[in-house]
């Protein structure tokens, strides 16, 4: 199965697999490209991969195409893998990308496919390559509204994988290249348009570390107009909201702002009507909204939430939209809300009752539905990840018993009805997640 074969791993493009054997690198060579009548589909079949792609655009009837893509692994000497990725690299750049159908035929067929095969197509040669590490291939994506969703998330200091919930696959990032200081501060993560942030505190000043999955590389340098930590901040495509938070000198904040991936910019938004940290964001019904927290003098936890209408600029203060409970303990020692939208619909996980709740919008209250999953254990709510990821909810956690050192990813569709939670992968890992985020792109 595809599975249990190693990733592609090559000098421009690299990145690495957890599997469970060791077989040597492999990898693939482009046998056979022809153009026939056949459904549209995704096979994996053994030892082959044979992606059949349907042409977004349809041509005319006698014009009508498909592309056929077969891929084997043809196992290499060192010698030879060098010789190939050299050859690869060093190949012509053609305009057409697969000259028998031409380029824009060739770029419909490759915004369908998985971007977990990117890896392999931008190691065929350098206008595949050019193509998606441009990001032009992203931004054809999101126009046809072609988008994975990918699970983002670090169980060891330092340490980050990603999961596709689609094909159930483990990708492991490269080590972020920061300071012990940055590795012991409070951290926060947000994934926006190709890029993972991680927010941290080195010995003078906050740090933004950036992941690009166009390059596969961290970098760092890049500075909000405000720096901040234990903020709440949502995405939304490209653009994503942080708000509150505290500054290197501990105050409170109100403000926000707004970060556009594409350009790299930050806007300072309109203020809060009241300052708040460690508080949640989410995006609803084309809003943002930042969701209670604690704030004042007295660290008094904050039953409110507030919505950013992004077409007025304006904030509008909502009461009782956390799921919280008041005063139930020390406001510092609880995480903030763990809340995600699906479809629209706000819900959140009550780490003390093991149980899901929904927020009722007409009625502005939260209501149980269901169970969270039994293993999913946590400290005061830190350590468990609770995130949407398209159209379900996704829970990672471990056991917090000692001696299990595993991680689940359970997930669960609210579309389909109550609380039925999949569980899609298990492994060996740290059982406390530090901090996830979801790219959908």
């Amino acid at each position: 199965m595809l599975e249990d074969r190693p990733w592609l791993v090559s000098r421009d493009y690299p990145i690495t697999c957890e599997r469970e054997n060791n077989w040597t690198c492999m990898t693939y060579r482009l046998e056979k490209i022809e153009v026939q009548n056949s459904k549209r589909s995704l096979e994996i079949d053994g030892d082959e991969e044979h992606g059949v792609r349907k042409l977004s655009k349809q041509p005319a009837a006698h014009e009508r195409v498909e592309l056929n893509l077969t891929l084997r692994p043809v196992s290499m000497s060192s010698a030879d893998q060098s010789g190939n990725q050299r050859q690869a690299g060093d190949s012509s750049d053609s305009d057409s990308l697969i000259h028998p159908i031409g380029r824009e035929i060739s770029i419909s067929c490759l915004l369908q496919c998985s971007r977990s095969d990117y890896g392999l197509i931008a190691s065929l040669n350098r206008s595949f390559r050019s193509l998606i590490r441009s990001g032009k291939l992203y931004r054809l994506r999101r126009q046809k509204g072609v988008i994975e969703h990918w699970v983002y998330f670090s169980c060891r200091l330092l340490e980050w994988e990603a999961f596709d919930p689609n094909r159930r696959r483990w990708m492991r990032l490269p080590t972020m290249p920061s300071n012990d200081c940055f590795m012991c501060s409070d951290k926060e993560s947000l994934a926006v348009g190709t890029e993972l942030l991680v927010f941290g505190k080195e010995m003078m000043s906050h740090v933004i570390y950036r992941y690009s999955i166009l390059t596969n590389t961290w970098s760092s340098g890049m500075r909000m107009n405000a720096p901040r930590c234990l903020f709440g901040s949502a995405s939304l495509g490209e653009r994503a909201i942080l708000a509150g938070g505290c500054d290197s000198e501990g105050k409170i904040l109100n403000s926000a702002e707004l970060y556009n991936s594409e350009t790299g910019t930050w806007e300072t938004l309109p203020s809060m009507r009241k300052p708040r940290k460690l508080c949640s964001g989410v995006f609803m019904d084309g809003k943002f909204y930042v969701i209670g927290g604690i704030g004042g003098t007295d660290s008094k936890v904050l039953m409110c939430g507030e919505e950013y209408n992004l077409e007025t600029k304006t904030w509008t203060e909502i009461p009782d939209m956390s799921p919280g409970r008041e005063n139930e303990m020390l406001a510092t020692a609880e995480a903030p809300p763990l809340v995600a939208v699906v479809q629209n619909e706000l819900y959140a996980a009550d780490y003390a009752g093991m149980e899901v709740r929904k927020f009722d919008k007409e009625r502005r209250g939260w209501v149980t539905i269901g169970r969270l999953p039994e293993r999913a254990g946590s400290m005061n709510g830190w350590g468990l990840a609770f995130r949407a990821c398209g159209d379900q909810l996704i829970v990672i956690g471990g056991p917090r018993a000692s001696g299990e050192g595993f991680i689940e990813v359970n997930s669960w569709v609210p579309s389909e009805g109550p609380p039925q939670w999949n569980l899609l992968a298990r492994k060996q890992s740290g059982n406390f997640v530090y901090n996830c985020a979801v790219m959908g792109c």
